[in-house]
């Protein structure tokens, strides 16, 4: 067959940005559901919980073998059936009739999801030039993020107008359309044939990954020392390490740990799992001190994010330029320089301080954000080969996750650990629930008291990150390449810049 015109690689990118949105909202509107959900479905805190975290879990447990499942058989093929369990699953949710039908189509979603995300992301090496490159994981970038401030708002209004299933059903065009794009512009790649299955590694790796997101996810309703928190984490770190023992010793691994060895890889998955920490911790404590400091509801919070979007789509859209300009370390260097300078200005937050304070300071953030993340991530994907591509992508997918995971976890049990140390014991809960108190007693002080000590905490958050954040630069200038990829006719062979239909 003819090789695929050039042109139809963008037509391609716009499936890909579809099927990104339909992940995005789905992962963004479900707690505005939430209270819905309880009264309709009689759901207690407990299963409430779990409507969250199944979807969580099965989404980390299948990354990786998502990935060895587009390697082996086809990425277009499996992207196609992960959106069609994505739209089954979501129907399923939306007209769930009780919490045992809606936990399953949950997990059913979080399948979907771990399909979709790393057969997207091994798709972009595969379809786009190394010029190219930045400019489309900018683009499947900045649409995964727009997901955030879009999902709350859109979900907000289903909300006031429509019963909770609505917010489960708004994937539904967007599934459609991704189906239809997916279908009519998007390359099939080489499948590998012949390789065998590693039942091992996917089981030890599943395990881990599941392991440690629940004992991360734990931590926001228990202590560190909690039995249900440090014991998933420790079996977690436990199966990760057989995991790298089995991949050593297997004949044909699920992950060539040798991938690990080139620097482009490692470090740009490295400094992409840097931004994914600060940024989950910062969409974890933003939409709290919007509500709580400044007033405002669901929508106003998601409003305020606007900012630190804009700044992040300029920046990405600026990226790959940068890269080329003054190479990847400086771009990257650069991007750290900004996302760092932001956090750092936002820890200086005070209890006075406005809403164009903050988003002076997050779209200094979101700018360094949007030039730091594609260059990073376009020298980690930008090392796959299109053969494992799929599986080098899921791993990439893993890591960033737990970043996540790890950012909101732990950047969280600061914000309230400093939080609960300044207030009285009728205010530890939360700082919704201390301004409760401070509004039943009709006390302005208590009221002070409550903002004083989550805007202290949120200032740490930010100025942990903003740590983090120089650990990035350093990282960045050390050891990603000084000088822009080049594809070279020994090792860029002709799928990476012309796919073929392979049926």
């Amino acid at each position: 067959m003819p090789h695929q015109p050039d042109s139809r690689r963008w037509w391609a990118l716009t499936a890909l940005v579809l099927t990104s949105l339909a992940v995005g909202f789905d992962v963004t509107i479900l707690n505005l559901a939430l209270p819905s959900m309880a009264e309709d479905l009689h759901a207690d805190n407990a299963q409430l919980q779990w409507f969250v975290t199944v979807y969580t879990l099965v989404f980390a447990a299948g990354m990786i073998p998502a990935g060895v499942l587009g390697d082996r058989f086809g990425r277009k093929r499996t992207l196609l059936v992960a959106l069609a369990v994505f739209g089954i699953s979501s129907l399923a949710a939306a007209y769930a009739p009780s919490t045992g039908i809606f936990i399953a189509a949950r997990a059913l979603l979080g399948l979907g999801a771990a399909l979709i995300m790393p057969t997207m992301l091994a798709l972009i090496p595969t379809m786009f030039t190394t010029k190219e490159r930045p400019k489309a994981i900018g683009t499947l970038a900045g649409a995964s993020m727009l997901a955030f401030p879009i999902g709350p708002v859109l979900g907000g209004w289903l909300l006031n107008h429509f019963w909770w299933g609505s917010v489960f059903l708004i994937n539904i065009p967007v599934v459609v359309l991704a189906l239809l794009a997916v279908a009519a512009w998007l390359p099939e790649s080489q499948r590998e044939r012949g390789r065998r299955i590693d039942a091992g590694g996917v089981v030890l790796s599943s395990a881990a990954l599941t392991a440690l997101t629940y004992g991360l996810i734990e931590i926001g309703e228990r202590d560190w020392t909690d039995a249900a928190v440090f014991g998933p984490i420790l079996a977690g770190m436990a199966a990760l390490a057989l995991f790298v023992v089995w991949e050593r010793r297997a004949d044909e691994p699920l992950v060539d740990l040798s991938l690990f060895t080139n620097a482009r890889f490692t470090v740009g998955t490295a400094l992409a799992t840097v931004v994914n920490f600060t940024m989950f911790g910062v969409l974890f404590a933003l939409p709290q001190y919007f509500r709580a400091n400044l007033g405002t509801d669901a929508m106003g919070s998601s409003l305020r994010l606007l900012p630190l979007i804009a700044g992040m789509l300029i920046g990405m859209s600026a990226a790959g330029r940068l890269s080329r300009m003054i190479s990847p370390k400086l771009a990257a260097g650069l991007g750290f320089i900004l996302l760092t300078g932001g956090l750092f200005w936002g820890a200086t937050t005070g209890t006075d301080s406005g809403t164009a304070w903050a988003a002076a300071w997050t779209a200094m953030y979101g700018l360094g954000l949007g030039c730091a993340l594609p260059t990073a991530m376009d020298a980690a994907l930008g090392a796959l080969s299109p053969g494992n591509a799929g599986i080098g992508a899921a791993v990439n997918q893993a890591l960033r996750t737990l970043g996540g995971s790890f950012g909101a976890a732990i950047l969280g049990s600061i914000l309230t650990s400093a939080y609960r140390a300044a207030v009285p014991s009728q205010a530890r809960e939360s700082v919704f629930a201390g301004l409760a108190a401070a509004r039943s007693a009709d006390s302005a002080t208590l009221e002070d008291t409550v903002r004083s000590a989550f805007v202290h905490g949120l200032d740490l958050v930010l100025a942990t990150s903003g740590c983090l954040g120089l650990l990035g630069v350093l990282l960045a200038l050390a050891w990603l390449p000084g000088t822009p990829e080049r594809p070279r006719a020994s090792t860029t062979p002709a799928p990476r810049v012309h796919v073929r239909d392979i049926e």
